[in-house]
């Protein structure tokens, strides 16, 4: 019996679905809104609080999310081919990756100039103390907002945001960060260029 890089039978009798890693999650990639359930489409994904730590990686792990991570859309099919494996063990491990909170979702790139944000920032906010989860959640419903991180140093949050325009950006920081009430200060730089390092990340 012929046997796949992981040491799986190549010829196993249940085969996966030959679908993309995205349909695993209920969410295949480039359906109209009309064709997935709503929940499907808003619906959270990651582990779970209290969830046990996710499992040690190894070598194909590693390969397959190195894949992905260039092609959200690649199938499941063309994974397994490409890191050796049957695709029964592809979907199998990509299931796994996925209720390990390894996998969060399955995005598009965004070039943000072209979609119309001609203006980016990173914003340090300095906020009062014991207040991350409240500040967390009003940072989440600005627009533009693309990640928010709690760090240590001279502030306390830093925030990346794209707006259309400088005046935009201008009416984002002066009306509706400095009107939060545990928001103490603010700096914002300009972002002149940007680089996405998504598919040069080594795993």
């Amino acid at each position: 019996m012929a046997v796949d890089r992981s040491g799986a039978p190549a010829d196993a009798a249940v085969e996966a679905p030959g679908g993309t890693p995205g349909e695993a999650l209920g969410r295949p990639l480039g359906a109209a809104d009309g064709d997935v359930p709503e929940e499907a489409l808003s619906a959270p994904i990651g582990m779970p609080t209290g969830a046990p730590p996710p499992r040690p990686l190894d070598a194909i792990d590693r390969d397959i999310l190195r894949l992905l991570q260039t092609d959200g859309r690649a199938s499941v099919r063309s994974v397994a081919e490409r890191v050796h494996v049957s695709r029964a063990n592809a979907y199998s491990r990509i299931n796994r990756l996925i209720d390990d909170g390894v996998i969060r979702g399955f995005s598009a790139r965004v070039n943000h100039e072209r979609a119309g944000h001609g203006a980016s920032a990173y914003i340090t906010l300095k906020i009062v103390q014991n207040s991350w989860r409240t500040v967390r959640e009003q940072l989440r419903a600005l627009p533009g907002a693309t990640h928010i991180a709690l760090v240590s140093g001279d502030f306390d949050v830093l925030l990346l945001v794209h707006t259309p325009d400088n005046r935009t950006l201008r009416e984002l920081v002066l009306t509706r960060l400095q009107s939060i009430p545990e928001v103490l200060s603010t700096r914002t730089l300009l972002v002149f260029e940007e680089t996405d390092l998504n598919t040069d990340h080594r795993l």
